[in-house]
């Protein structure tokens, strides 16, 4: 297996990290990054594989050593389904998709469509950063919506979920540590109290209806799930406040962080390509923007067992590292994979990871993305980049600084 060197905060790589994964693949299925002292791959076969492969997951094997001064951060950490497995990640996960269900998400493509608009009559005259006025407010206020969380509490909601998540990110730092740990710390005093509010007074929300996702699949009326959820229980067994505030954490922060990043990415390269015309149908422009260019580049997964993999062998306890973007240019499976196509067929890709821990979320950001991107250049045809555009160095995420559009 080679090795390679690659920063993930050199400036080079930031703007284009795609000739290094080139350059990588070329070197067989895996490959060692030795900035990240860790085992990776971007191929496509293997991604899927793994992300599948039971004798993998993100909950560690053995107990982390973790620092005093994180401890708040990582005790929130502790009740995610993100980063748990069987037998909790299943219960928590179950619980949570009996409110998160599909139905409520497609409720809400006429509020998307609304605020879209809103937003848009907004935009301010002169050059104006649509990330701030559209691509960060957007996905924001949704989920604050779905969740029940007031709406003048999205600029905090923004700026903790900012804070926490710069826990992954590439170049971190003490001082990044203590922000992301108080912004844990803030977020956890703020829904602590607005979960005992909802308990007392229950409201047609994600909130009230996780703190007690009914017990069966039969479907309820408004009022009487909200009674069941109350109640919370599953065969017994129902959501502890930690858990329920960790998972709300978890929605807000997965809920608009990468779908941030997708609609600027997503709107530079239509920018970039002229592809306006591609908006008469959504979806295939919309999974070749997630392709392309996704939001999130790196996941990784422990080997819970001595397992191989395309000739390569793991050992209980190794980490590797997942390549999403790199994956999805795969040759393999795509076809001129470094040519945006806004009318490339659909075809599964890795953006949202795969298995038992794809993401729950996806739904909502694809209708976020098919409603509001048409809009946008329904309602602004002559929109065009002001300056170019620099991504942020946030490496795993990969995402703009900021889109100048005018």
């Amino acid at each position: 297996m080679r090795q390679f060197s690659q920063s993930p905060t050199d400036p080079a790589f930031v703007q284009n990290p795609y000739p290094f994964y080139e350059q990588a693949r070329a070197a067989g299925p895996f490959f060692h990054w030795a900035d990240y002292s860790l085992t990776c791959t971007g191929n496509a076969a293997a991604c899927s594989a793994i992300f599948r492969d039971r004798r993998f997951g993100r909950e560690s094997p053995e107990p982390l050593n973790i620092p005093d001064h994180l401890r708040p951060f990582y005790a929130v950490e502790a009740h995610s389904m993100l980063e748990l497995e069987a037998p909790r990640h299943t219960r928590l996960r179950s619980l949570v998709l009996r409110a998160f269900t599909s139905r409520r998400i497609d409720a809400l493509g006429p509020q998307i469509s609304a605020l879209s608009h809103q937003l848009i009559d907004a935009f301010p005259d002169g050059p104006f950063d649509l990330l701030a006025h559209f691509g960060q407010k957007l996905p924001v206020i949704i989920i604050a919506r779905l969740l029940g969380v007031p709406e003048e509490m999205a600029p905090d909601l923004l700026k903790w979920s900012n804070a926490m998540v710069g826990m992954y990110m590439a170049g971190r730092d003490r001082a990044r540590e203590d922000r992301a740990v108080a912004a844990t710390e803030a977020f956890v005093a703020f829904l602590r109290g607005y979960v005992e509010d909802r308990r007392a007074k229950p409201a047609d929300d994600l909130i009230t209806h996780l703190i007690a996702a009914e017990e069966d699949g039969e479907r309820l009326s408004t009022d009487e799930l909200i009674t069941h959820l109350i109640a919370a229980e599953e065969d017994g067994e129902r959501l502890s406040t930690d858990e329920l505030i960790t998972t709300c954490i978890l929605l807000l922060n997965a809920g608009h962080e990468a779908t941030v990043h997708t609609i600027g990415n997503g709107v530079k390269l239509v920018l970039e390509t002229g592809a306006q015309g591609a908006m008469a149908d959504p979806d295939p422009l919309v999974e070749e923007i997630l392709r392309f260019d996704p939001a999130l580049h790196m996941f990784t997964r422990w080997a819970y067992t001595d397992v191989e993999v395309m000739g390569h062998k793991f050992k209980r306890g190794d980490q590797v590292g997942l390549l999403l973007a790199m994956a999805n240019r795969d040759a393999g499976v795509w076809d001129d994979p470094h040519r945006f196509d806004p009318t490339r067929p659909i075809k599964p890709n890795t953006s949202f990871g795969a298995g038992v821990h794809f993401c729950v979320g996806a739904p909502l950001a694809r209708l976020e993305l098919r409603l509001a991107l048409p809009i946008l250049f329904a309602r602004r045809p002559d929109l065009r980049l002001a300056e170019v555009p620099s991504y942020a160095d946030v490496y795993h995420f990969h995402g703009l600084q900021r889109l100048m559009v005018v």
